[in-house]
């Protein structure tokens, strides 16, 4: 009797032990995903209260809500960055640059992954270097000099055509999800009379839907993020400049004062685009690891 009643403690004890591991840990998780979305949204929260001070009240820092809602900084910004055009210029260069680069890297990806020729590994290799080896602005003087030669200096196509070459990071996302499909289909499309280029038009591209709207999202933000290259190709034309370039001639007016809550209005007014455009890949950005399946 006594040995049933210690059993039956122990079970207890132990039952107990293992529900306060399990709440300890939800605590512990839930703590953790707290303080990282409260250090990821903060800087976004206090930019969004910010750009609705006034300039003295943001540099005084005395408050965190604003006394008065100063809902005309958005309009002053628009006007005094130019955001129209500044908006479009960046928009030519984002979309222009996701779509060659959607482009480049799933013909390339598809190449690679279907044909077996000489260098195929050398050309993995010299992707997958541009990828861990960066060295910044050093290349910048040799890509303005190549876009001078190819009379595109003075071009927004300049910015383009580099921000396409930097494709390495959408092709290896892209080649996940080729090997994903399977090669049966190519052989059945081949058997019917569909070319190679016919089964990567009709077949591949179709299926390739998740991955093509993941690279767009990572792609089209980092274009729109872009601020070195569209700097150097459009300082001596103000009226190519894009509004990552634009928002540093909100940092002072006419009187040279500075204005940080028009910059800050301005980089909230520059978020936008970005969360439509997660918005839209939204569901391709939950499948990414679908291409992981297999291979």
């Amino acid at each position: 009797m006594d040995n049933a009643v210690q059993i039956e403690r122990r079970r207890v004890l132990i039952q107990r032990t293992r529900l306060l591991g399990k709440t300890a840990s939800a605590i512990v998780l839930w703590g953790f995903l707290l303080a990282v979305a409260f250090f990821t949204l903060f800087p976004v929260v206090m930019t969004v209260l910010g750009s609705l001070k006034t300039n003295q009240e943001l540099t005084a820092g005395a408050t965190i809500l604003p006394k008065v809602w100063q809902f005309g900084n958005y309009a002053e910004a628009w006007q005094q960055a130019k955001f129209s055009t500044y908006t479009w210029n960046s928009l030519f260069v984002s979309i222009a640059a996701t779509v060659g680069t959607l482009i480049v890297a799933s013909m390339a990806g598809y190449a690679v992954d279907r044909r077996l020729f000489p260098g195929r590994k050398l050309y993995i290799f010299l992707q997958a270097s541009t990828m861990f080896i960066s060295i910044g602005a050093v290349v910048l003087r040799p890509q303005f000099e190549l876009m001078v030669k190819l009379h595109l200096n003075t071009s927004l196509w300049g910015v383009v055509l580099i921000l396409i070459s930097a494709h390495a990071t959408t092709y290896f996302i892209l080649m996940g999800f080729f090997k994903s499909i399977p090669r049966d289909l190519d052989e059945a499309a081949m058997l019917d009379g569909c070319s190679f280029m016919g089964i990567y038009w009709r077949i591949i591209l179709p299926l390739l839907g998740p991955g093509l709207g993941v690279s767009a999202l990572f792609t089209f933000r980092a274009a729109w993020n872009e601020y070195i290259l569209p700097l150097v190709f459009t300082m001596n034309n103000p009226k190519m400049q894009t509004l990552t370039v634009g928002l540093a001639n909100l940092r002072y007016t006419n009187s040279a004062a500075m204005q940080t809550q028009l910059m800050m209005a301005g980089a909230c007014l520059s978020m936008l685009p970005i969360l439509i455009v997660y918005v839209f890949a939204n569901r391709s950005f939950m499948q990414v690891t679908a291409g992981s399946v297999k291979g």
